[in-house]
């Protein structure tokens, strides 16, 4: 790594200097003996100070090498960190046992397998995982007093929590095309969402999730010196991570732009049509219990995507506006803990198929041949 860094001084000096001869020859030919004059010392004085700053101020941190950084606890109260023990371990049992039970009533229940629960159980799915990525870590840091976390285990939590939680929201935008497939084209629902749709959607959500996090990955791994070690947020969230970085923040500005058009914008979008299509054709029907029916099947989905998006935006916006970092930390909680709990009841509350499917799961076990978007095994 260190003659790596070298290399790349050398070259960003032979660079420089190459500017600062074109910049001669450009005063030269236009006759700007100004130009001529600052190009020679003090434009190549200038950018190299600029080079330099960055070393000096990790010089006066020591840090180099990154091994391991510091997590931010949620309280320093000994009697407050037991009650956060206790909460985040049930919160953590709640979300996962929840999911599991949506997945298995789902499975089990053949007047399920359709896309539209297909979809629900990846999302569930989709939860544990997202939930799992940091709250056991979050819990095991509580019970030990030890908010510490090595740099390969902090990438390896960045990279599965990037792929959950755009895992989740592609789910969501696949779950808002579906419904707005079966109420604006009852009629071709079933030709149009087909088994193979169903299974590549899943497949091009999973990719574009992978790439996300990999291109987090590759912004990271480029940051040879940080700021500092310790990480405002009580995991390793990528956009903390970025914004320790004492390279040029130029390209991570740009990479952050990249992400919140491709993986924010464009999803959002999806999901904006999707339901004024929806609501456009609600509004043809003309009897209210009509409209209330229809309506009634993507009243969840809808319940969900403004707990995500709500609740996502709040933590952002909210972290960019205050100057306290356990509050943003705090905030965080319930865009990573209380998002992924809250799913299971906002899918199954109101579901009378769900509810009809967890009592038969708990009670008469059923066992069926069916795949999940409903062809016979």
């Amino acid at each position: 790594m260190r003659y790596i860094n070298c290399f790349l001084v050398y070259l960003t000096r032979k660079s420089l200097l190459i500017t600062c001869f074109f910049l001669k020859q450009y005063a030269i030919l236009h006759c700007d003996h100004e130009l001529l004059l600052s190009s020679a010392p003090g434009f190549l004085t200038l950018l190299m100070k600029m080079l330099q700053m960055c070393s000096r101020s990790i010089l006066a941190q020591n840090v180099t090498r990154v091994s391991e950084f510091q997590l931010l606890s949620l309280s320093e109260d000994p009697d407050l960190q037991q009650i956060l023990f206790g909460l985040f371990l049930s919160m953590y049992l709640v979300t996962v046992l929840g999911n599991l039970l949506i997945i298995l009533a789902i499975s089990s229940d053949p007047h399920l397998h359709t896309p539209m629960y297909f979809f629900l159980s990846n999302l569930s799915l989709a939860d544990i995982g997202f939930i799992s990525t940091t709250v056991p870590n979050m819990i095991v840091n509580i019970q030990s007093h030890n908010e510490l976390i090595s740099y390969v285990g902090c990438l390896t939590q960045m990279s599965l929590f990037a792929i959950f939680i755009c895992m989740d929201y592609m789910l969501l935008t696949v779950m808002a095309y579906d419904r707005f497939v079966a109420i604006c084209h009852p009629l071709h629902y079933t030709v149009i969402m087909n088994p193979r749709l169903c299974g590549f959607s899943i497949l091009v959500s999973f990719l574009l999730s992978v790439l996300d996090s990999q291109l987090h990955n590759l912004l990271i791994l480029q940051i040879t010196k940080f700021k500092n070690v310790e990480i405002s947020s009580f995991f390793c969230d990528p956009s903390v991570l970025l914004n320790l970085s004492c390279n040029d923040t130029y390209s991570n500005n740009i990479g952050k732009y990249f992400f919140a058009a491709v993986y924010g914008f464009l999803p959002i979008s999806g999901i904006l049509f999707s339901y004024y299509k929806i609501m456009s054709s609600l509004l043809r029907i003309p009897s209210l219990g009509g409209k209330y029916k229809a309506f009634s099947t993507c009243g969840s989905h809808l319940a969900g995507v403004c707990l995500f998006l709500g609740t996502g935006s709040a933590v952002y916006l909210g972290s960019a506006a205050s100057h306290s970092p356990r509050k943003a930390a705090v905030a965080s909680v319930m865009y990573t803990v209380v998002t992924p709990m809250l799913n299971p009841f906002i899918y199954s509350l109101r579901n009378r198929d769900i509810k009809r499917a967890l009592r038969r799961l708990i009670f008469v076990p059923v066992e069926s041949g069916y795949n999940v978007c409903g062809k016979i095994q």
